[in-house]
């Protein structure tokens, strides 16, 4: 029905995207006053709706940092991480058998502190350093009956190096830091602006819950 109403062309048919957001007052205008009086509420509320869902869609486009995918943790489910686009995200390559493994308690106190305005937190899993299970269910069980975490955790991952996975080689090119050892953590912005934290900067440091409330 965009291509034409009662033989008048619409203008924005043969027009790139590019156009829309300058004339999407015109094209309100036009469209509403060549619709003929006889038009019924159904019709209407079809266009309507189609008008919402297209502004709404550009309005939530996918950042880059997020435009990818992960496997859920000891599953055969790939999630996409577009999902999370306009929440604050903490991104942290987690490890079941490493000095820092009690900062789970820490992120899952800081998730459920925040998770209502807008933060999550992704946990995953690198053997990278040589400090997690090899078998994911054994990841899944620990963090779950050791830590009571419920934020989501993705499979496990490569996170540094030629072979690290797409999201933390674009974690690393925009902070400019690459995962060293287990429990760094990237936060991400609702912008998609990205900041680093190393291992050692707890999940409720003063100046990591000051990062997140700020951008919150």
């Amino acid at each position: 029905f965009f291509q034409a109403q009662d033989g008048i062309r619409d203008p924005l048919w043969s027009r790139g995207l590019g156009d829309v957001y300058k004339r999407q007052h015109l094209y309100l205008c036009h469209l509403f006053t060549q619709l003929p009086l006889s038009c019924n509420i159904l019709r209407m509320k079809h266009i309507l709706l189609t008008i919402i869902l297209f502004f709404a869609s550009e309005s939530f486009a996918c950042s880059g940092i997020l435009d990818s995918s992960l496997r859920v943790l000891d599953s055969d489910d790939e999630q996409s991480l577009c999902e999370y686009t306009g929440n604050v995200v903490l991104v942290v390559n987690v490890a079941s058998k490493c000095g820092y493994t009690p900062q789970y308690a820490g992120l899952q106190r800081l998730y459920s502190r925040y998770k209502e305005d807008g933060l999550v937190i992704i946990g995953i899993p690198s053997r990278d350093f040589f400090q997690e299970y090899s078998d994911e269910s054994k990841v899944a069980e620990f963090c779950s009956t050791e830590y009571g975490v419920d934020f989501p955790m993705f499979a496990t991952a490569k996170v540094s190096g030629k072979k690290a996975h797409p999201l933390y080689k674009k974690l690393i090119a925009a902070s400019g830091k690459e995962p060293n050892w287990n429990f760094n953590k990237y936060l991400i912005d609702r912008e998609g602006r990205v900041q680093h934290y190393k291992s050692s900067v707890t999940p409720e440091s003063e100046r990591l819950v000051t990062a997140i409330q700020a951008v919150l």
